[in-house]
Order: C-alpha cells, then sequence, then structure tokens
C-alpha cells in the first residue's frame, strides 16, 4: 500500500481556523490566528551514515527557513529524531520549550533561555500538567515509549547533566515520555508521540478527540495498539505518522519504511471502527480543522 493512498481530500475534516501540517516523523506544526505550537518538529533528516558516525547536527538554514516562527515547542520525548532541532528553532524564534527533564537538559546546553524552558515531568507527577500558550491549551499525560527494539526502549535513560550538545543517536535518550492534549479553538487534538499509551492517565476527558495524531513506528511490538487508541480517545479522525524513511531529506520524495507495516495497521483500524476516518498527508501536507 502506498501510504499515499491513504491521503485525504482537502475538506475531508472541516474547514476550520486550525491548519496542522505534517513535518515528517512524529513531528506537526499545528496554526491557529497567527500563532504556531510545534510537536516533536524534527526536520534535518540526518543520513544513516551521518547517524552511524556520530554526527548529528541541525541544518539550520533549512529549520529557520522552514519554521520562521513558533510560540512553542513540545517535545514528547527526546530521541533525535524528535529533539535535535528543537533548540535551533527555540532560539530562532523565542519559542518556549515543555518536556522532560531531558528536554530541559538538551536545551540549556545548546544556550536556549532559561526563561524559555518548562520541565513538566515534575509537575506531571502529580496530575497532568496543563498550560496555555496563545490559543493552545496544553495537557501533558504521562506516556511510554514503545519496546520496538528487540523488546526494549531504545536508548533508554536520560540525557544527563552536560556541557555539551550530544553528537552522536546514541547520546539522545529518551527520556520521560508524554502524550499532550492541545485545545485550540473549540478543536482537541491529541498527539502520540511513540507507538504506546497508558491509559490509567489519560483518565475522563471533557471534551472528544477530533484529530488524533497517532505514531506508527514500533505499533506491531505494542499489544493491541490500534484497538487501544479507539478505545481510550475514541478519536473522530487518525492522523497516521512517523512511517516514512526519516534518513531521506525533505527534498528527496517521502517513502514508507516497509518495517512500519502500514497496510497491516490500517486494517486494524478498519476492523476496530468503521466509522473513524484514517489517513495520511504528504510531507510537509496538512489538513484544516
Amino acid at each position: 500500500m502506498d501510504p499515499l493512498s491513504l491521503a485525504w481530500a482537502p475538506g475531508s475534516l472541516g474547514e476550520g481556523p486550525v491548519k496542522v501540517t505534517w513535518l515528517g516523523t512524529a513531528g506537526f506544526a499545528i496554526r491557529c490566528d497567527g500563532h504556531t505550537l510545534l510537536i516533536d518538529p524534527y526536520l534535518t533528516r540526518a543520513s544513516l551514515l551521518s547517524c552511524a558516525l556520530g554526527r548529528l547536527a541541525t541544518d539550520q538554514e533549512l529549520v529557520r527557513r522552514q519554521l520562521p516562527a513558533a510560540d512553542a515547542i513540545v517535545l514528547g520525548h527526546t530521541h533525535f529524531d524528535h529533539a535535535l532541532d528543537a533548540p535551533t528553532i527555540a532560539r530562532s524564534t523565542g519559542a518556549r520549550v515543555f518536556g522532560s527533564r531531558s528536554a530541559v537538559r538538551l536545551c540549556r546546553a545548546s544556550g536556549v533561555s532559561e526563561a524559555q524552558l518548562c520541565d513538566v515531568e515534575e509537575s506531571a507527577r502529580y496530575a497532568p500538567y496543563e498550560v496555555e500558550v496563545g490559543p493552545f491549551r496544553l495537557r501533558f499525560v504521562p506516556s511510554v515509549h514503545s519496546k520496538l527494539a528487540l523488546g526494549r526502549v531504545p536508548f533508554a535513560g536520560e540525557i544527563a547533566d552536560c556541557d555539551e550538545v550530544p553528537s552522536g543517536v546514541t547520546g539522545y535518550r529518551c527520556g520521560a515520555v508524554f502524550g499532550v492534549e492541545i485545545r485550540v479553538a473549540g478543536r482537541t487534538l491529541y498527539h502520540v508521540g511513540s507507538a504506546d499509551l497508558v491509559e490509567e492517565h489519560l483518565g475522563a476527558r471533557g471534551s472528544a478527540i477530533d484529530l488524533a495524531l497517532v505514531c506508527v513506528a514500533g505499533w506491531a511490538s505494542t499489544p493491541r495498539y490500534p484497538e487501544r487508541i479507539l478505545q481510550t480517545l475514541a478519536p473522530r479522525a487518525v492522523l497516521l505518522s512517523h512511517w516514512d524513511d526519516f534518513f531521506r531529506p525533505l527534498t528527496e520524495p517521502v517513502r514508507a519504511l516497509p518495517a512500519m507495516r502500514l497496510p497491516a495497521l490500517v486494517e486494524r483500524f478498519a476492523r476496530a471502527s468503521k466509522d473513524v476516518l484514517v489517513g495520511t498527508v504528504p510531507l510537509l501536507g496538512s489538513v484544516e480543522l
């Protein structure tokens, strides 16, 4: 199955004031009323060779060109394909960064102003952390990373206190993991940045999920993943992410990794519910709701 065959036609979700753009991997830009919220924004897409040699570095010109403005950056966890570009974006836009202790340490070591950093991990020990940024109301929900590497979370642990930014993939430890609920302009979205969730942390919600932004990578190692997404979040629509070969640059056509098993996942969603719209958008493509 070509993932682009799942792409939604314009207007499938409506033509409202909220624009959701897929940045590749688990990254999204959500825009409303002149404000921009970024979630796990990773545009550099370092080559496999660069990753193997431990030479990770943000493509600063690319990132600043593609994301010239942002009010806030949310990091669901701190693997390199989620967090590498966040410090550069924060420094160039002045955006506030919300994430775990590891996210704060990474940004601090990268020269991001202390006033821009918010550690949601400590607050979330007692109740989901909530904050308003412009028109966005964010609610951080403790979650878990899928065990996609021989039954283990890849590069588990935290980014330690450091004076230098990690240069290789292994330095970008996972850190604490969060899902995030976004309420804006009467719509509710939920971002699942790794293919698992913890139902008891989600609890009762005051509003339905209009759009779930759902990570594909690792789904096959997570028991009943699509069924649990539908049962727990009850979304009206599901936008699949993190199925792409993120070692290919933005200038090349998007390609699905065979290990993502997209056809099987879509079939499972369809068996679980005939009423929920499930789809993709092209790289840097958008939907409105």
